[in-house]
């Protein structure tokens, strides 16, 4: 192999560093004009993969080997310190803070955080890193995973592709840039049909970390064009790349996907404009000595900036919420914070004799045994939580048979249904049996409950928040009154709009809509029930989303079947969290836990609705007397929990809304 060309210290990288975490911080923070910042992580991708490849490439060129040990031992050292820290002392501060019900989910983030898979634990958890509404006081350590993995199998990689190719370092060459190829050819593959594992996994992620590989290759061969005015002014063009993605992505942006491309090929650029020894380079701007103090801090401030942000917003989200300048202050706080975390433990960490200075496997093993303990501590610690009493220790009367009935539980009953640890899970049966279609489906045919045949037939059409009233529709076709005919979609309205999902058109809706609606003219029911969640993505633009809304709602009335009935059921409340957490913390105080109809309703869109149902000849089915007095809609009625999260109501009290939504059905079908 060709003698590397080696640099000890690059001023540049520590300059992209800084420009990175800083990306974050801001976007995290709440400085909206910085829309795109969550593309910094993408920059540090790249910088890794820089600088992981070039220092195992020095390790082949020197000793035609890599050692492993060496190389586990200083990421040891390097990486578990202070994440181990800042999760312990996240736990710590979230028992503080954090409602009691939230701490679970915490602790498992935590375990997940601790064994090194966040990333993984995240996708299949199905989160949206970019429109999570409560995230995870852990989630950043998503990126941190992904790195982790990568340096678990890279070296391996590298060291079985260099005896593979017979030691030649430009066969070497083209096995990385194959890899980095492949894995972004899947990453856009799967992002169309997964974007939570497309976003968090680390195959999905890879070609990120291997096009800052192939730099390493690329850079090492002190090409004379790379010290020149072309290179140079190759590195500003990267810079003007990263500020376009930071000002003009947001989280409708379809990513990773080929969009990730921009940020990465950036960072590139900007890395080769680093190397050249030219005038132009921007090596003098990224060296200033304040982008040299946050390029240093950067992995401290990364880690330590987001529970700083997110634990004070989720214990004070129904006593008084963050404004937009709190949390620029908490993103300010954060750099003096991780100072300290830099100065006090991740530093003196890395070059503590105590394993700096021995064999490779005193460090693995601390490590290991290190993490170990916090898997412990976090386990044993959501084994008690897990037990906690989440009730008041009083009991109440159950709901009124007809329907719930107001006024609301003023605390949180120890016969509560169902309780709040189980009210996450407590969703209408249709989901497990899959007749409730996922993103991807588009099939027509419905699904039929009709233990009486001679009942009229009732369709269900809709979103998720149709199929929140199926257990009510489903005990009155148990009942023989109602044959019930569900189709119901997430995130697709019977309203005929054109909708944007994760940054791309929503054609399966359309499909799936037209499907049913056809099926319907084919084949009239006696009743068709219209009922949806009133937000969406509209594809030109939420703007005049109520009128847009209205339009679409009365385009579906008019292409169902002149025979057919057709009710809109009014739209249920909007309590902006999900209420189970902030009664973990009030249980004697629920109604701390409620909305009040002004801050739960959206009276643009039901009043739209309403106006359109009548415009188009339907019915408008008004249950909001269910939900809300004139002061208040509560989080409890009765012995009976209403909603399973922000904005969608718990099977159980769909089921006790039967009787209800019975009445209304039989009015319906009479008027015909």
């Amino acid at each position: 192999m060709n003698t590397r060309v080696r640099r000890t210290f690059r001023s540049d990288i520590q300059g992209m560093r800084a420009i990175a975490v800083m990306l974050v911080v801001l976007y995290h923070s709440g400085v909206t004009v910085l829309s795109g910042g969550y593309a910094g992580v993408d920059v540090f991708f790249v910088v890794s993969g820089f600088l992981i490849t070039g220092n195992l490439l020095d390790s082949l060129e020197r000793n035609g080997r890599i050692n492993f040990g060496d190389f586990y031992a200083k990421r040891v050292r390097r990486i578990l310190p202070a994440s181990l820290v800042v999760l312990v002392l996240t736990v710590i501060a979230a028992f503080a803070f954090i409602p009691p019900l939230q701490m679970q989910n915490l602790l498992r983030d935590a375990l997940a955080t601790a064994a090194y898979l966040p990333n993984m634990w995240f996708a299949v958890e199905g989160t949206n890193y970019l429109a999570e509404a409560a995230p995870s006081a852990f989630q950043h350590y998503w990126s941190l995973g992904v790195e982790e993995q990568f340096y678990l199998f890279w070296p391996a990689i590298l060291g079985l592709g260099f005896l593979l190719v017979r030691k030649s370092r430009t066969g070497l060459f083209v096995l990385v840039a194959v890899i980095v190829a492949a894995s972004f050819l899947f990453g856009l593959w799967l992002t169309t049909e997964n974007q939570p594992w497309a976003f968090f996994s680390l195959p999905s992620r890879a070609w990120e970390l291997g096009v800052g590989g192939l730099l390493a290759f690329l850079l090492s061969r002190g090409y004379r064009w790379l010290q020149g005015a072309p290179a140079a002014l190759l590195g500003w063009a990267g810079i003007a790349g990263l500020i376009a993605v930071a000002l003009l992505f947001d989280e409708t942006t379809v990513f990773p996907g080929v969009n990730a491309a921009l940020p990465v090929l950036a960072s590139a650029a900007v890395i080769i404009g680093g190397t050249a020894a030219h005038p132009l380079s921007p090596v003098r701007v990224l060296s200033i000595r304040p982008m040299q103090y946050l390029g240093k801090i950067s992995y401290s401030l990364y880690l330590v900036h987001w529970p700083l942000l997110v634990i004070p917003e989720a214990a004070f989200r129904n006593i008084d919420p963050l404004q937009p300048m709190d949390k620029l202050i908490l993103g300010a706080l954060s750099i003096p914070i991780a100072a300290l975390l830099y100065t006090f433990v991740e530093d003196p960490a890395r070059r503590a004799k105590f394993w700096a200075q021995s064999r490779p496997a005193r460090s693995i093993m601390t490590g290991g045994i290190a993490s170990i303990v916090v898997l412990v501590l976090a386990g044993g610690s959501l084994a008690v939580t897990s037990q906690t009493e989440l009730s008041s220790g009083r009991t109440v009367a159950a709901a009124a048979g007809s329907g719930m009935a107001l006024p609301a539980t003023e605390f949180v009953p120890d016969n509560l249904q169902p309780s709040l640890t189980e009210a996450e899970d407590d969703n209408p049966s249709i989901y497990a049996t899959d007749c409730h279609l996922g993103f991807d489906d588009t099939d027509p045919a419905g699904c039929l409950l009709a233990p009486n045949a001679d009942a009229p037939r009732v369709v269900l059409f809709g979103d998720s928040h149709a199929a929140q009233w199926y257990p009510a529709l489903e005990k009155l076709a148990q009942e023989g009154q109602i044959q019930l005919d569900s189709n119901t979609k997430s995130s697709c309205p019977s309203v005929t709009v054109e909708l944007m999902r994760d940054g791309s058109r929503y054609t399966e809706c359309d499909r799936w809509r037209d499907g049913v609606i056809d099926r319907l003219v084919a084949d009239p029911p006696a009743l068709v029930l219209l009922t949806n969640y009133g937000q969406a993505d509209l594809v030109r633009g939420d703007d005049r989303f109520a009128a847009e809304w209205g339009a679409g709602l009365e385009a579906t009335v008019a292409a169902l079947p002149d025979t057919s009935t057709v009710g809109v059921i009014s739209d249920s409340p909007d309590m902006g969290e999900t209420p189970a957490i902030c009664l973990s913390s009030n249980l004697d105080d629920a109604m701390a836990c409620g909305r009040t109809p002004d801050e739960a309703i959206n009276h643009d869109v039901r009043s739209a609705e309403q106006d359109a149902a009548e415009s188009a000849g339907a019915s408008y089915v008004d249950l909001l007397g269910s939900f809300c007095d004139d002061q208040l809609c509560p989080a409890v009625l009765g012995d009976t929990l209403v909603y399973r999260d922000s904005h969608h109501i718990t099977a159980t009290f769909s089921a006790g809304l039967s009787p209800v939504l019975g009445e209304q059905i039989q009015g319906l079908l009479a008027a015909q």
